[in-house]
């Protein structure tokens, strides 16, 4: 591991400690590579797991167009899910705990085996997969004012927050996931709408785009695990005494609420 992609992942790894956002890495390193971005995740991953921190599972961003458009690139990016990112559903987050949060909402797949690149296909996915679940991923980043690019996002563990997960399993076979819609709300609001197509056209391809992007870590996606597969509709953005309620057709609705 080169000493710039330690030094650079020490950097995300104090701000987050702090709860004081960096300047990004791309200014700090211009020339900073895609391919070292996601070397530096993997060396904040490694610390976490020293410290003893478990990963539960596994995330995709920027998988819809309008994502993408935003940002201005053309490929998902991923990042990894620790056991104290869990929020319980219709639970309160405090702002103490992130630095400037969004939410989107996504369908959740849970496995029940192992998934590892390359050439996983949607097919693989579905057979893998144990239940779906709504869930609302509240993104955070380390970066000041979401001054990202695609290799600080990527480094900054695709902008991972905390994540909050509906409660009623559905069996992945029992729904079409493509044709899923799904409304945000805030504060009783409707704020977005989407439908499970926003996500590379089918969800469980993101979850095998993933499987193959990882396989050129050495990581597998583990039984057990949770995949939150990408945004239905672009992000929102949150402050203190927001109540947020995804609604997806078929599945539930997840909320989540958020304090001083």
């Amino acid at each position: 591991m080169s000493k710039e992609v330690k030094e650079l992942a020490s950097y995300l790894i104090e701000a987050e400690k702090n709860q004081k956002p960096i300047q990004p890495l791309t200014e700090l390193r211009s020339d900073l590579t895609l391919d070292e971005a996601y070397k530096v995740q993997l060396q904040v991953v490694e610390e976490k797991l020293s410290q003893g921190v478990k990963i539960v599972g596994k995330k995709i961003g920027l998988t819809s167009r309008d994502m993408q458009i935003m940002y201005g690139i053309d490929t998902p990016d991923c990042g990894h899910l620790f056991e104290n990112m869990v929020v319980e559903n219709n639970h309160e987050v405090s702002f103490k705990d992130v630095i400037q949060p969004k939410i989107e909402a996504e369908i959740a797949f849970v496995l029940k085996k192992d998934l590892k690149g390359p050439n996983v296909t949607v097919e693989d996915v579905l057979q893998a997969t144990d239940h779906v679940l709504p869930s609302i991923e509240i993104i955070d980043s380390r970066i000041e004012d979401w001054n990202v690019k695609l290799q600080d996002t990527v480094a900054d563990n695709a902008s991972s927050g905390l994540y909050v997960l509906g409660d009623k399993p559905v069996p992945v076979f029992e729904v079409n996931l493509p044709d899923i819609n799904m409304k945000v709300y805030q504060n009783g609001k409707l704020m977005r709408e989407g439908v499970g197509k926003n996500a590379m056209e089918q969800p469980a391809a993101c979850v095998a785009w993933l499987a193959n992007k990882l396989a050129e870590f050495d990581v597998t996606l583990k039984a057990g695990e949770v995949i939150l597969s990408g945004a239905l509709a672009t992000t929102i953005d949150v402050t203190p005494g927001d109540e947020f309620t995804a609604v997806f057709e078929h599945l539930g609705e997840v909320k989540v609420k958020f304090t001083e």
